[in-house]
């Protein structure tokens, strides 16, 4: 099977950026415990956007996307991230190229 991956766009409500930050540092806290199947989940801030935040989620296959779904920590962001968003953009990959960690061509 194939590495499946998601680019996320979220456009948060004004002022609910330290909020926002806490529930993704508490939902990123379970992934790095309880999911060897997520191999990369990366929360960034875009410069010059205070409001914007932008995932790149990569798994290693769909299957391990979907037990990531499944996961207490990940319900609990998907019910609490809509006090602090106000629009949420959403882009599934098929990577084909590039360069992993470990070093590993794809």
């Amino acid at each position: 099977m194939a590495n499946f991956g998601l680019f996320v766009r979220f456009t948060l409500r004004d002022g609910a950026g330290e909020e926002f930050d806490a529930l993704m540092r508490e939902t990123t806290a379970g992934i790095r415990a309880h999911e060897p199947g997520t191999l990369v989940y990366v929360c960034h801030e875009v410069e010059g956007a205070p409001n914007e935040r932008i995932f790149y989620e990569l798994y290693a296959d769909r299957a391990a996307f979907e037990e990531h779904e499944r996961q207490p920590h990940t319900r609990h962001f998907l019910t609490e991230r809509s006090k602090y968003v106000e629009k949420t953009e959403v882009d599934f990959l098929q990577p084909y190229a590039g360069k992993y960690t470990t070093g590993a061509e794809k």
